[in-house]
């Protein structure tokens, strides 16, 4: 059976060789950024990963009419802790244009968020001023996200490292991540539960210096305040911004209080 992970993959490879041959944007502003692991390690706060997200391929088109950098300076002034942005565009309807945009306006670290199955899009998302990329272990074999990690590292990027289960947990703590995302949306199926957070997190190494992220499915302060109890750093939060219509207030209300999970 094709899922939409399968789908997206596909369409991506053939992407990846119109990117190859296409001219790399460059990002005309390079500002110096803080680390992201360093915003949100031993922080008392749930921290807040808040993303540019136009459309996803489970809930259409989300926010059409937004401008990229105008969004970004909203949640820079709420306190986000970095910025995501979504360049994938045949499902999500984001574009490097948009990373670059932010880039060049705000100060924050700055997430790529993508479906990177290649050096190419690594190469993409550091010109046009990304900070930190997005490795997915649904999306690639061990020996590919340890290559692409290496690549990553070597560029001078952070890498968030997302998984989805224990299996792909260990994956993660094979590589020497300290940023690693657990997505309670299946990407197989889109289905969302909060509980992937609460499950990886009672076999997640707190006491390694690494820092556990809660992505999707995040809507209100009742989902911040639950993750956080589960021992998430931050919350990487996307559609409830985008469809908010006051996304100050509501990244503001996600902040809530925490325990610092160092043994």
């Amino acid at each position: 059976m094709t899922t939409i992970l399968d789908k997206i993959l596909k369409e991506k490879e053939t992407l990846i060789n119109q990117m190859i041959h296409e001219t790399i944007p460059v990002c005309k502003k390079r500002l110096k950024r803080p680390s992201l692991f360093d915003r949100l390690f031993q922080n008392n706060k749930l921290q807040v990963i808040a993303e540019i997200k136009r459309a996803s391929p489970s809930k259409g088109l989300i926010q059409g009419i937004v401008d990229p950098a105008k969004q970004a300076l909203v949640y820079q002034e709420a306190g986000a802790a970095a910025i995501s942005v979504l360049t994938d565009s045949p499902f999500f309807q984001g574009s490097f244009k948009d990373l670059q945009a932010v880039a060049e306006t705000v100060d924050l670290p700055i997430l790529c968020k993508d479906f990177i199955i290649h050096k190419v899009q690594i190469d993409f998302a550091k010109s046009a001023g990304a900070s930190v990329v997005l490795l997915i272990v649904a999306a690639l074999s061990k020996e590919k996200i340890k290559e692409l990690y290496t690549y990553a590292i070597a560029k001078g990027l952070e890498v968030l490292v997302e998984v989805h289960n224990i299996q792909e947990l260990e994956v993660a703590l094979q590589l020497d991540t300290k940023l690693i995302g657990v997505n309670n949306r299946d990407l197989r199926t889109f289905q969302v539960d909060l509980s992937h957070t609460g499950e990886l997190a009672s076999n997640f190494p707190f006491n390694e210096g690494r820092v556990l992220i809660s992505e999707s499915g995040i809507c209100n302060n009742v989902d911040a305040i639950q993750v956080a109890k589960y021992g998430a750093s931050a919350v990487l939060v996307g559609e409830a911004l985008m469809r908010s219509d006051d996304p100050y207030k509501t990244l503001r209300t996600l902040q809530v209080e925490r325990e610092v999970m160092v043994q």
